[in-house]
């Protein structure tokens, strides 16, 4: 009677439907058997897993597959009251393909005007804090052999100043990588002179001085923005420049910009912002408290609803609401970002100020992806690359340049 029902337990194992989870090639897979229906059966190994990548161990199946296939697998178990009796049940394993393998990467020719790399990072202090920038060059570009169009400075300026400037070249402008690099050159220069930033630290002191009236307060307001309106004109006219020499339009150029001019008073932090397009700066405050939006957004329902810092129209008398003068006492995050990483991870607009999508991103960040992909901002000796990597997330539909530059 005993051996009966070892046999007819063992059969009942066997005859079950297995269907195991699909695994996607190199991403990281995790699947566990469900032996609840069946106490006295032990699964002590699975033949031809080792062909997956994947590991068992603990009744879970895991670990990240090299290549897709169908993988037809030996499950080895026993019965408890029968250990010397090895036999084996077949199941299937798909992986599937991992859809970045479906995607070529072409080099970008190096004999071409303006030239540029197709990834570039970088790290750093910025203030008393931290700086780490990655930029790297979209699937839709690596797939046709052509440039990366986002670019990114960061400068530490005199008298303890620190600035950051992205730019996203226009896709559809033959000269917009150079665009987006002599934009944010341009504007950081600009900013790299004593008496411009002395002058901007005397507006500020007037600002946020004790005694201040409410006139005076707004006339250094201005001041600061009238200056700040000189580094943007500064720019439009050295594109304009660079597209006369190459005998261009300056449309040919175009590309958006964003910046965040820092330093750290006795009284906070001031931050002097500016936007022209679909990239955000975004400040957060320790705790993920709060998140406050630093730039204007141009965003349309359509392509044509951004702006470029190369249209003359924005230099109107709306000039003034780009800018933001901004002082807190800390902050947790400065964040700068490109719609590469933009449309993904926020998709709408109205998710920019909300802390829970921020907490998303920022668990992603620190590993909770399909990639497993970690930045690390305490032991942060490699974080360029690490933010590198984790920039290169699939994400379907969304296959532009990524530029993300975090201050923490």
């Amino acid at each position: 009677m005993e051996q009966a029902a070892i046999y007819r337990e063992k059969e009942e194992f066997k005859d079950a439907h297995w269907v195991l989870k699909n695994a996607s090639a190199k991403q990281f897979y995790e699947f566990s058997l469900d032996m609840e229906t069946f106490p006295n059966i032990k699964i002590k190994n699975i033949g031809n897993l080792e062909k997956t990548g994947l590991t068992f161990e603990n009744n879970t199946i895991s670990g990240t597959p090299v290549t897709c296939n169908i993988y037809h697998l030996d499950v080895q178990f026993y019965h408890i009251h029968d250990h010397d009796q090895i036999e084996t049940k077949k199941v299937q394993l798909f992986v599937n393909a991992d859809p970045k393998d479906l995607w070529k990467n072409i080099p970008s020719d190096r004999n071409a005007a303006f030239y540029k790399l197709e990834e570039d990072s970088f790290k750093g202090s910025f203030s008393d804090k931290k700086i780490v920038v990655a930029s790297k060059r979209g699937r839709s570009h690596a797939h046709e052999g052509k440039f990366r169009e986002d670019d990114f400075a960061v400068n530490a300026l005199p008298n303890e100043w620190n600035i950051v400037s992205v730019s996203d070249g226009a896709g559809s402008a033959v000269a917009a990588r150079e665009g987006s690099r002599l934009a944010t050159v341009t504007i950081n220069q600009f900013f790299n002179s004593q008496e411009i930033l002395s002058g901007i630290e005397n507006n500020i002191n007037r600002m946020y001085g004790t005694d201040v009236s409410i006139e005076e307060g707004s006339e250094a307001e201005q001041n600061i923005k009238n200056i700040l309106s000189e580094s943007v004109e500064e720019v439009y006219q050295a594109l304009e420049k660079t597209a006369a020499e190459n005998t261009m339009s300056v449309t040919d150029m175009h590309a958006t910009l964003i910046f965040a001019l820092l330093k750290k008073f006795s009284f906070g932090y001031v931050i002097l912002s500016f936007g022209v397009g679909d990239c955000p700066i975004n400040l957060i405050n320790p705790g993920f408290s709060e998140v406050k939006l630093l730039n204007q957004m141009d965003v349309g329902e359509f392509s044509g609803g951004t702006r470029f810092i190369t249209m003359e129209e924005i230099f109107n008398d709306q000039m003034d609401s780009r800018f933001r003068i901004t002082c807190v006492d800390d902050f947790s995050y400065l964040v700068l970002m490109t719609d590469g990483i933009y449309d993904p991870k926020f998709i709408t607009e109205n998710k920019l100020e909300d802390t829970e999508s921020w907490k998303s991103l920022f668990e992603d960040l620190c590993g909770n992806n399909d990639d497993r992909a970690k930045v690390n901002f305490i032991n942060d000796g490699k974080i360029d690359e690490e933010l590198l990597i984790w920039s290169d997330f699939w994400s379907r539909g969304n296959h532009d340049d990524r530029t993300l530059a975090i201050i923490y």
